[in-house]
């Protein structure tokens, strides 16, 4: 009978030993697992470990963080002024210059034939490059190094209430043929009690991207909740595609409706976005020019003047970064318009830098300071932001904040 009894109890205790041993692999499995998948590296973190090591497990963190696929020719990646290259070759490999001169030789990392170089680089360059190995060029190109930081207020913060985002697909009359997306933003304040201030962006979708670059939808939050500009519905605006085309294409009728001068983009706004956003959205918006703004980058920095300039009486305020006030479509000759023409009740925000474009079509940095010249002889109120940004948002990134603030200085 004890030994039935001790036999049952062995039984137990094993059945126990094995219900924990199962319970301890579960846990553990997934645990192992996370461990040895470590996360992808950042040129940043890949700069400092390569300080340190050159191990196999270094070797497979970067290897995931750039993908194997087309490794043989090289492949690059960028962070904020950061550069890494890596590749798989046999023979030593370095970074050279266009005339030769050696930027940097590779490292190599693990046992295989991973070689990896990163390099801190100086702000506001462009460099040209060209990647080889055993004397032979495998792969080359022409970065721009441009890193802004960010305000606070274009950052989520806690505690703000965060606006709607409504998308439209819309088919002019007025530009035939074509088709655009237009994305409204209805601030969290708005409750149709008072009429809201409104202001309209050309290349919409990108800059009221929450995640974007210039993410204008988060500074429209911010601001409004600490009352440093007023409650401002924003109608994000595409340029016009064809109708085979689609949303990620470049759009085709872009360049016509953002260069070309004259009241046809105004028209647009009037007789078809304005109406449509206020009766769709059930909105009630001021009309005033001081209550309406309209704002873009490059052609739609020029787009956005011409707007004002054709129809001052409904828009008294514009923002323009790295604007082209060149020879497009015969946009040069808005500095000797304003020099010739009464002046009219506009106030303008430019931002541009020195390392904007200059090309057949005409010198941007020297443009958009000869609009800022022009505006202060006829005593606008204007304002220029200089930088050393290249063409593009990124110098608008870290300017919006306070360039908005200063447009809507005197309304609330």
């Amino acid at each position: 009978m004890r030994s039935h009894v001790l036999a049952a109890l062995v039984n137990v205790k094993a059945m126990r030993f094995s219900l924990v041993l199962v319970l301890a692999l579960l846990v553990c499995a997934p645990l192992a697992q996370a461990q040895s998948k470590s996360p992808a590296l950042t040129p940043k973190q890949i700069r400092v470990e390569l300080g340190k090591s050159s191990s196999d497990e270094l070797a497979q963190r970067i290897l995931q963080s750039f993908g194997k696929g087309g490794l043989e020719k090289g492949k690059t990646k960028l962070e904020e002024t950061t550069m890494a290259w890596a590749v798989l070759s046999k023979a030593p490999a370095k970074v050279v210059d266009t005339e030769g001169k050696l930027i940097g030789a590779l490292k190599k990392v693990g046992s295989g034939e991973l070689q990896v170089l990163a390099l801190e680089l100086p702000n506001f360059k462009e460099l040209s490059w060209r990647l080889e190995a055993g004397g032979q060029k495998l792969n080359q190109g022409t970065t721009k190094i441009e890193h802004f930081d960010y305000m606070p207020d274009s950052l989520p913060q806690p505690g703000v209430p965060v606006g709607k985002l409504e998308t439209f697909e819309w088919t002019s009359q007025i530009f035939s043929n074509t088709i655009r997306t237009v994305t409204v933003y209805i601030p969290a304040q708005y409750d149709g009690k008072k009429p809201a201030c409104v202001m309209v962006w050309q290349d919409g979708s990108r800059h009221v991207d929450p995640k974007g670059q210039l993410r204008a939808s988060v500074v429209f939050d911010n601001l409004i909740h600490k009352k440093e500009m007023p409650v401002t519905v924003g109608i994000f605006i595409d340029p016009g595609r064809k109708p085979t085309q689609t949303p990620k294409d470049k759009a085709a009728n872009r360049g016509f409706e953002y260069d070309s001068l004259g009241d046809a983009y105004a028209r647009f706004l009037f007789e078809e976005i304005l109406p449509e956003v206020t009766k769709r959205y059930s909105l009630n918006l001021r009309t005033d020019p001081a209550g309406r703004a309209i704002g873009g980058g490059s052609s739609g920095g020029i787009c956005s003047f011409t707007v004002a300039w054709e129809r001052p009486n409904e828009f008294g305020k514009v923002l323009s970064w790295v604007g082209s006030f060149v020879d497009l479509r015969g946009g040069h000759v808005y500095p000797y318009l304003i020099r010739k023409t009464e002046k009219k009740p506009i106030r303008v925000y430019l931002l541009d830098g020195t390392n904007d474009l200059d090309n057949a079509f005409g010198n941007w940095p020297l443009a958009n300071k000869m609009m800022a010249s022009s505006l202060q002889y006829m005593g606008y109120d204007y304002r220029i932001d200089w930088t050393e940004c290249f063409h593009g948002s990124k110098g608008m990134s870290a300017h919006l904040p306070d360039a908005l603030r200063w447009l809507w200085r005197d309304v609330r």
